[in-house]
């Protein structure tokens, strides 16, 4: 069996093209990037051992296991993420959220002036190593309640060179001090939804909250202005049908300039507020 023939018959099976592109790319041990070696090498045949790794990839995916757990890693804002199933899957629609809190800090310059940044629920790092690798001169703190998670956002952070500081904690119960913006992309399907069959993949912990999947929402909401420094944001990734609710727990708890920002497809997937 050549690659290219490889390639068909995965993609005959129902993968996506690039799914299968990766997933062979990752069998073979070359890099994600290497796409135009697969086309310049596709009459290259492809051997046996190699051959049956990919076909147990293959099927791997096709039963709705998350790419990034195959290959190991995920791209995200620009950085190469370890990845596997102690985390969520990071979405491009987070790096919405990574947008709004750069422009949020593009005000706050370096010492004395120097940003304190704390990321909640960080899993995988994605969120607080994007900010630290945008922002090298701000303090950026990440907190989960998963040591699991911590180790996984722990190795990329080594990895990387980000000096971000990390904390296993439930929210905010073990954060001391104050900061001029928190971020956080929570759990927020509700417990119910039928979503979550799709996603038995991923740790229901970091997906599911409560009955409306605003619970972890209100939790944060309500302890995030004792750190908040006057004038100090909060900003929090949401479902695509929850911007209303977020924007009026924010309002009720008493922050101002309450507002939402839209994906790239036009969803409000964040809302967020200012603390004065």
């Amino acid at each position: 069996m050549t690659l290219a023939q490889a390639m068909a018959a995965a993609h005959a099976q129902g993968l996506a093209r690039l799914d299968a592109q990766m997933l062979l790319l990752h069998a073979l041990g070359r890099a994600p990037h290497d796409r135009a070696w697969l086309i310049a090498h596709d009459a290259d045949v492809l051997p046996e051992e190699t051959a049956t790794r990919l076909d147990a990839l293959v099927r791997r995916r096709l039963a709705g296991e998350p790419l990034a757990y195959l290959t190991g890693v995920k791209e995200f804002f620009g950085l190469p993420l370890q990845v596997d199933a102690r985390v969520l899957d990071p979405r491009p629609d987070t790096e919405t959220l990574v947008d709004w809190a750069l422009e949020v800090l593009a005000p706050v310059g370096a010492p004395p002036g120097r940003p304190a940044l704390l990321d909640l629920g960080t899993g995988s790092g994605a969120i607080a190593l994007a900010l630290q690798h945008a922002r090298p001169d701000a303090q950026v703190t990440a907190v989960d309640a998963s040591a699991d998670a911590l180790t996984v956002a722990q190795d990329n952070a080594r990895r990387l060179g980000l000096p971000v500081a990390f904390i296993e904690s439930s929210w905010l119960a073990q954060v001391s001090g104050r900061f001029d913006l928190i971020v956080s992309n929570p759990p927020y399907i509700a417990a119910d939804d039928p979503h979550l069959a799709a996603l038995t993949h991923e740790p229901l912990q970091a997906l599911a909250s409560g009955p409306d999947g605003l619970d972890d929402i209100r939790q944060i909401i309500v302890q995030a202005p004792a750190h908040l420094q006057p004038g100090g944001w909060l900003l929090l990734e949401h479902g695509w049908d929850q911007a209303g609710a977020v924007r009026a727990l924010l309002v009720q708890a008493g922050f101002a300039s309450v507002q939402s920002r839209q994906d790239l497809a036009g969803i409000a997937r964040c809302s967020g507020g200012q603390w004065m």
